[in-house]
């Protein structure tokens, strides 16, 4: 009992398992002999039920150790690779669209617009990411009808808490991979905004 104290997960449903397994395997392979041995000798009882119920309570015994994992199983954590990942792949998306985009146009024109050029690439793009940040992620990204989102994250609301200071997590398509909503956020606008 001193061993059950000082480690409470003994009793999780990892330890569970194989126990509950070999023993649902023990008390079925010993109700298949008696229940050959009783139609040998030709009439039932209705008590031979119970290896079978014994069985099937034990198999259902580490559900309880899950449901006790499950309850108190910590909040989900954004990996650091993953957030690094995301935050390098739109500093790159940046790059792709800003000087990238305002060279291509600005070698579309005669020298002396070239500056003229590059104002109006740089300007498009700060209003649409301003503009995907105040409605557009919205639109796009949350819940709504079948043609657009509805106005949840209206100018972000909800992506950060200051009073308790943690940031919103978004979902991936990965299963189990959590990502701030934020970094999502600007790794989105970058592809309006281009």
């Amino acid at each position: 009992m001193q061993y059950l104290t000082a480690h409470p997960d003994f009793l999780s449903a990892a330890a569970w398992l194989p126990i509950g397994l070999a023993l649902a395997i023990f008390a079925c392979r010993r109700f298949a002999k008696r229940e050959l041995a009783h139609r040998v000798r030709s009439h039932a009882r209705h008590w031979q039920i119970l290896p079978v119920a014994a069985a099937l309570g034990v198999l259902l015994l580490p559900a309880l150790g899950f449901a006790q994992d499950a309850a108190t199983a910590p909040p989900p954590v954004p990996d650091k690779g993953d957030t690094a990942w995301m935050l390098t792949s739109t500093a790159l998306v940046l790059l792709m669209s800003v000087p990238a985009l305002a060279l291509f146009y600005g070698g579309l024109v005669r020298t002396k617009n070239m500056l003229s050029v590059l104002m109006q690439v740089f300007v498009g793009f700060s209003l649409i990411t301003v503009l995907w940040c105040v409605y557009g992620y919205s639109l796009a990204f949350t819940g709504g009808n079948a043609f657009f989102g509805g106005f949840s994250r209206l100018f972000l609301n909800g992506v950060f808490d200051p009073a308790t200071g943690v940031f919103s997590l978004g979902a991936t398509f990965s299963k189990g991979t959590p990502m701030y909503e934020l970094v999502f956020v600007a790794f989105q606008a970058t592809f309006a905004a281009i």
